[in-house]
């Protein structure tokens, strides 16, 4: 029996095991497999193959039994992520969504936590936006003091943005901003004739704004690397969430598992809830992790010396707060005390609209999956304003028909009359980690799988207050300088988390006493335990952030492989 025993641990026994296949979960998969490192990559829930498994993908909006919208009584079921005005939530994408039910959790303040478990997770979903941090933002916290000191700089990190952009193919212009760096572009979308009249008028009247196109993961060219992935150009259908046929966004089933799949090295589990990660007391590190089987309910143990742990940022929070052993009673690695606090997210609650009356000669043809955008300009050289860091919006315009009158003249009026242009900017503003935003697990109440529930302590500060106020002055006030009429100040109520950007709980820092991870995203007190989703960031900028997740892994990655031909993992 034990030699049973024995070949049955060799069998689920891997150099790496990585936990969670979104966007950072992917690259984690791809990089290790490419550098010969057999890895099993675990994701909780069913899996997705690329174009197969879209259901959606290609469907007419009649199609749709209640033409996009969902029934009360479905949408109940997803109550505490649901938000009317979220692009994600319709009737084509809740087969990739969470329901309250798959995992229960608490809000002792309210807070929107959207889930897709399924291979790809939430990269089949997401808005695609990716800009580089710059170094103001790495500077932010110890420049202000409020936080903790990025281990790292802009020229850590500026080589991986370049190694994942080549990969993932994005679009974007060279706009020469030293707070938005440039990168590897493809050749970008382009600005509306209305758009352009805003970014022309903002450049005149203010020199530190700039409105610029989007930069985002859409293929408006297809490179040698794009082929070798299997992907085609964007066809600009702008059904991105549904999952794309085409391959034209980057997200991990189309490109990073699909190459880490080609090497032979992967291995993919699906339905394979992580429980917790093994801490060997006597080796002094992780030797892998327990997994529940969503489906039989069977408890399994797989082993390897590297863990990359990738669930998202809440989950690999939970995760490391349920490894619990005598050498770590309070979580994996949580020796500073800090594991699960300090969450921050972005604040998308303010919106701004107005309407132009010229370019009534023009209008859109066709689609677009991208917008221009607002790079932060405050507080970013010095400290302006009575509040700390600062917002950047994503913008976009259209001209809509015109739907008056009734019978023949609403019918002719549809095929003959537009309204005027509108132009509308989304705030996204940094939110402060604090100490009094923070995650932990219930001691009582637990989830259908058995392990215990979050509960969510989470909130706006008057920090985030006063940048929401500021965001309604100064975009009043430049649309008001290029001539726009009818500017209304719109405050969607979005909640904390409805951003899709929820980050911390596992902070990187120079200081064990701290933070929960080094300058390469290892825990400080379990070397060979890495984390790159998330859940590893210090302060969250106003970028989107999944373009860094990316590049953090990448390089953490590399950083591992070389530990570990040494030695020391």
């Amino acid at each position: 029996m034990s030699n049973l025993n024995l070949d049955s641990a060799k069998k689920r026994s891997f150099d790496a095991i990585v936990v969670g296949t979104g966007i950072s979960g992917g690259w984690a998969a791809k990089e290790l497999t490419e550098k010969g490192l057999k890895t099993l990559v675990l994701e909780r829930g069913r899996d997705i193959q690329h174009i197969v498994d879209y259901p959606t993908a290609n469907k007419m909006p009649w199609e749709f039994e209640h033409l996009g919208t969902v029934p009360n009584e479905i949408a109940a079921e997803y109550q505490k992520s649901r938000t009317n005005i979220h692009y994600i939530f319709s009737e084509a994408t809740t087969h990739f969504l969470v329901k309250d039910s798959e995992q229960e959790y608490i809000q002792d303040k309210p807070f929107g936590w959207i889930r897709g478990y399924q291979v790809g997770g939430r990269s089949l979903l997401w808005a695609r936006q990716t800009q580089r941090w710059s170094e103001f933002d790495f500077e932010g916290p110890a420049r202000d003091g409020y936080a903790v000191d990025w281990p790292i700089r802009y020229q850590d990190i500026a080589p991986w943005y370049s190694h994942v952009e080549k990969f993932a193919g994005i679009s974007g212009n060279r706009d020469g901003l030293t707070s938005l760096p440039d990168g590897e572009f493809l050749p970008p979308h382009e600005l509306s004739c209305v758009e352009k009249h805003f970014s022309q008028q903002v450049a005149q009247k203010f020199s530190n704004r700039h409105v610029i196109i989007g930069r985002c993961a859409n293929l408006t060219q297809v490179n040698e690397i794009h082929r070798q992935q299997g992907r085609g150009k964007c066809a600009n259908r702008t059904l991105c969430e549904r999952g794309c046929p085409l391959g034209g966004y980057f997200s991990t089933n189309s490109s990073t598992l699909p190459w880490a799949a080609k090497t032979g090295k992967m291995t993919l589990r699906p339905h394979s809830l992580v429980h917790s990660i093994i801490y060997d007391e006597k080796k002094q590190k992780a030797v892998g992790v327990r997994v529940i089987d969503t489906q039989t309910r069977e408890i399994l143990e797989y082993y390897a010396k590297i863990i990359f742990l990738n669930a998202g940022a809440m989950n690999s929070n939970l995760v490391l707060l349920n490894s619990t052993s005598t050498r770590f009673p309070n979580g994996l690695g949580n020796d500073s005390g800090v594991l699960g606090k300090y969450i921050g997210f972005h604040n998308y609650r303010g919106r701004i609209a107005a309407q132009y009356d010229g370019f009534l000669d023009s209008t859109t043809e066709g689609n677009r999956p991208n917008g221009a955008y607002v790079p932060r300009f405050r507080n970013v050289y010095k400290q302006e304003t009575d509040f700390l860091r600062g917002y950047a919006a994503q913008v976009g315009s259209s001209r809509d028909i015109m739907r008056d009158g009734l019978g023949v003249e609403l019918k002719d009026n549809l095929h003959k009359k537009l309204g005027p242009w509108t132009i509308s900017a989304g705030m996204v503003g940094e939110v402060i980690p604090r100490e009094t935003n923070f995650v932990r697990l219930d001691s009582a109440l637990k989830d259908k799988y058995g392990l215990p529930q979050m509960r969510f302590s989470v909130d706006f500060s008057d920090n985030e207050l006063k940048m929401l106020q500021d965001f309604y002055d100064t975009f009043e006030e430049m649309l008001d300088a290029a001539g726009f009429k009818n500017i209304q100040k719109i405050d969607t109520q979005r909640v904390p988390g409805h951003a899709n950007h929820e980050m911390g709980g596992v902070r990187m820092g120079k200081d064990p006493k701290t933070s929960m991870l080094n300058a390469y995203n290892q825990l400080h007190a379990c070397k060979n335990v890495f984390v790159t989703d998330g859940a590893c960031m210090t302060s969250t900028s106003t970028q989107n952030p999944s373009l860094t997740y990316m590049a953090l892994t990448a390089r953490a990655v590399d950083w591992a492989v070389r530990e570990r031909k040494k030695g020391n993992l």
